[in-house]
Order: C-alpha cells, then structure tokens, then sequence
C-alpha cells in the first residue's frame, strides 16, 4: 500500500508527528497545510488526503453541516471521499491570541472592537477554519449581537489564506483583527518583527480539547490505519521523554524562539493514546458552536456520522 498522505498544520504542535517518521518508521507523506483546517476539509473531500491532523472545531463544523445535507438526501451512505474524527491528538485546549496590526491606536482591547463605527472586519484564514469559527465563540463570549445565522453576523468575515497576509490586512486595515495561535503570533508582538508586526488585544481559549485526528471512511476499521496511530503514539511518547530535541526542533526546523517553546511546553498536553474520541466531547463542542451560531439547531445531532472511531468515557 502506498504510504498514507497526512495533512498536518506546520506548527509546534507537528513536532510529534515528525518524531514518529524519523524514530519509528511512520509510512506517511507529511503534507503541510498552512492555512490550516479548512484548507485540509477541502482536500479530504477532494480525495487528496487519507488522513489530516487538525482542529476539532473545524473538522466537528464540517462534519456536522455535512451530515445535515446528507440527511437531507434519499441516500445517506458516505460516499469515497467523506471523512470521520477517530483520534484525539491533543487533550489541552488552545490558545487563540486576538490581534490587530501594531500601529492601531484606536484598538487597544477586544471591547473596542465594538466601539468601531463600522462593523469590526475579522481576519480569517478560510471559511470553516479554526480562526473562523473561534471568532463566533468570541462574539458570543463577548455577547456582541447576533441573530440566527453567521451570514447575518454583524462581524465581517474576510479569507484571508494564511497568517501572513492576516499580519499584513491588520496592519493596512482591510481587516480590524484575527485570532491565531498564542504562541505563534507571540513572535511578531514588536516593532521590529518582520513582516508585518501586530499586537495583541485579547485572547480566548477554546472550550475543548484543541487537536484531533481525522480520516477518509474508507480506511476505517483498516490495520493499515491502526498502524499509522501506534506510529503517532509513539512519536508523542518521544516528543514527552525527549523535550530538550522537542524544543531544538521547533526552534531551528519551525522558526520559534526556545524560551517559547518551552513555555509552550508547559501548557500542552498530547494524548497518550490517540486512537478514538470520546462521545461527550464530541457534544460539547456541537453544544458551543450552536450557541455562537456556528452550527443550526438541526445540525450536529447525529454523532455517529462524525466520530469514527469512539472511545471509552
């Protein structure tokens, strides 16, 4: 069988996965999507990925409007290029850091988003993306005024592809603000940073466990695909047992800075099995996202077209 085809985002948080091709054989092709979540939806469905680490907004968001239409339809079999959540790669939540371009005066915190005299233009890097679907957390946590359905949020949403051109749109005000990870964007927090330098106004954790594995249907239930998992358990065991090589790694291969790394360390926890994922957290994030309007109240009830592999409470 030819190897696997990964998508992951090329962050620190890939660190265990190139573990577990250098130490321990993983038969993949690492594939890196930098405009994150909603990039690797698209190429799931496209077929040109067998299985993506991402997420769990993004993958649960598209997951559950998916299982919606096909309810909608006569037949509701998954067709060749669907996907299903079976693996929990991170069991803390993540950090989104709120950010603005560094010269924006009139925005020193989150509050004064609301105080714009038009509505504040959010930054995101794709439709369904993580950064998109946070934003509507925020706004309910901010309970800024929404009605039924993200089309008619009073935020404007702007695609913007990847992180650096998020930097630039803050900084040229095309867009007021984005949401990324802490650590990631702590980088450029001054002057000097280049390109495009931003500061942040906020931040905003996401009410779940941040990363989750996802894989075409087609390969579930197949030992191929539970080989691959051992593989990544195995390369998150190294990542625990060996964090000095972790954080030279994601120094010199992933462009942070040690002292963050290491920091970053601190608040991390991967799963020590990611194989399977746990019913509740599955409803909880359907729970919050139909509460920020992400998700319909119709949508997200089927679980069972979402998780593919369950485990145990």
């Amino acid at each position: 069988m030819a190897p696997f085809r990964i998508g992951f985002v090329p962050e620190h948080f890939s660190t265990p996965l190139h573990f577990a091709k250098k130490y321990f054989s993983l038969s993949a092709d690492l594939i890196p999507f930098p405009a994150g979540t909603g990039h690797m939806v698209s190429s799931l469905r496209s077929g040109q990925l067998d299985v993506a680490v991402g997420l769990t907004e993004g993958w649960v968001s598209a997951l559950a409007t998916q299982t919606q239409s096909q309810a909608d339809q006569d037949n509701s079999q998954p067709t060749n290029n669907e996907f299903r959540i079976v693996g929990t790669y991170v069991d803390s939540p993540l950090c989104w850091a709120i950010s603005t371009g560094y010269s924006r005066d009139d925005i020193i915190d989150v509050a004064d988003l609301d105080d714009l005299e038009e509505d504040a233009i959010m930054g995101v890097s794709r439709i369904g993306s993580g950064s998109h679907i946070m934003g509507f957390v925020l706004a309910d946590r901010e309970e800024w005024t929404h009605p039924d359905t993200i089309e008619d949020h009073d935020l404007v949403v702007f695609p913007l592809q990847n992180f650096e051109n998020l930097r630039k749109a803050v900084n040229d005000e095309t867009a007021d603000f984005f949401m990324w990870e802490y650590f990631t964007s702590k980088r450029y927090y001054a002057a000097d940073a280049s390109p495009h330098p931003i500061k942040q106004i906020g931040e905003i954790y996401s009410p779940w466990s941040s990363w989750k594995i996802v894989t075409s249907t087609q390969l579930i239930g197949k030992p191929e695909l539970d080989e691959v998992l051992e593989k990544v358990n195995l390369g998150i065991k190294h990542f625990t047992e060996h964090q000095e090589e972790a954080i030279e790694y994601i120094s010199s291969e992933l462009d942070y800075e040690k002292e963050d790394a290491r920091e970053w360390l601190k608040t991390v926890k991967f799963a020590e099995d990611v194989r399977g994922v746990k019913r509740t957290a599955v409803e909880k994030t359907v729970e919050v996202l139909r509460k920020a309007k992400v998700l319909k109240e119709d949508e997200g009830k089927d679980i069972e077209k979402i998780i593919g592999m369950m485990r145990k409470e």
